[in-house]
């Protein structure tokens, strides 16, 4: 049974935060679904929405009142975002880019491949394209919610649009900026200036692995702090490369790559690192080594 607390009709005449949580309950689960794809997930959601804005009283702005379903959804997409970093954080699955993944349990084949795309995609990267592309929220609304500006809302949006519809081979297409960020980046990790390593990354960067990488002791990792822990170490022996074509890192002993460090640059913030060692694999890539 749901615990909450029914503030009733307030002195305006409004209807209470619980009735307005009913009307909205359906849209509500909707949204949580698709950010966290499950349904028990998004029952917990919103729930716990629903009982964070009880605590906090049934204030509400004239725009609440316009247009309830605002503030709810907002309320419910923190939460979201909140599990979907936790369970980033927790994530010990090593990342083959080879390979598809576990089938998602959904309705049916299109469903589960759309939960399989969201699964590519960062915590803020998923709620910004969710909101704005499944659910026309705007950017404006969106923006406090993953704790950015609207047009840095707007970019999440695009990169995760690109990604789901798998045009994003190389988002940062100026080679020359690609190299200047990898570059700096292995500069930060040998001066050991964790600074100015953090200030290279994205707030929602990724640190992935293949499962040869994880058997060598890399580990995986959600954020900046986090990335770059796990970065410094990794980069501080390798050299500039071009793999497939974009700026990158590996290690090649007597001249064959061993480990690569695979990028992903947009708007001169790294989004996104790979470490590859899967012997396997490696002979696919093009790797190039750059002068200093």
């Amino acid at each position: 049974m749901r615990q909450v607390v029914d503030h009733a009709v307030d002195k305006d005449g409004h209807a209470s935060l619980t009735d307005r949580f009913e009307e909205q309950r359906p849209r509500l689960r909707a949204v949580a679904y698709r950010l966290l794809g499950s349904f028990g997930k998004a029952d917990d959601a919103v729930r716990e929405a629903e009982l964070r804005l009880v605590r906090t009283g049934p204030e509400h702005s004239d725009e609440d009142i316009v247009d309830p379903g605002r503030r709810l959804t907002a309320a419910v997409a923190a939460v979201c975002l909140g599990m979907l970093r936790s369970r980033e954080s927790r994530r010990e699955d090593p990342w083959d880019p080879w390979g598809g993944g576990e089938p998602k349990r959904a309705a049916d084949p299109e469903e589960r491949a759309l939960l399989g795309f969201l699964d590519t995609l960062t915590p803020a990267e998923r709620v910004a394209f969710v909101l704005h592309d499944m659910f026309d929220v705007p950017f404006e609304e969106i923006a406090p919610v993953v704790e950015r500006t609207p047009a840095a809302a707007r970019q999440l949006a695009a990169r995760a649009r690109r990604r789901v519809q798998g045009t994003e081979e190389m988002p940062e297409p100026d080679l020359a900026r690609q190299r200047e960020v990898v570059a700096a980046v292995l500069d930060a990790s040998r001066r050991g200036d964790a600074d100015a390593l953090l200030a290279l990354l994205d707030p929602d960067a990724v640190l992935r692995a293949d499962a040869e990488a994880i058997r060598n002791g890399a580990t995986t990792a959600h954020g900046a702090q986090p990335v770059a822990e796990g970065l410094a170490d990794r980069a501080r022996s390798t050299r500039i490369a071009l793999v497939d074509g974009a700026a990158g890192l590996a290690w090649a002993p007597a001249g064959t790559p061993r480990t690569v460090l695979a990028f992903t640059v947009l708007d001169g913030h790294v989004t996104a690192v790979d470490i590859l060692m899967d012997q396997g694999h490696l002979h696919r890539l093009d790797v190039e080594f750059l002068p200093e």
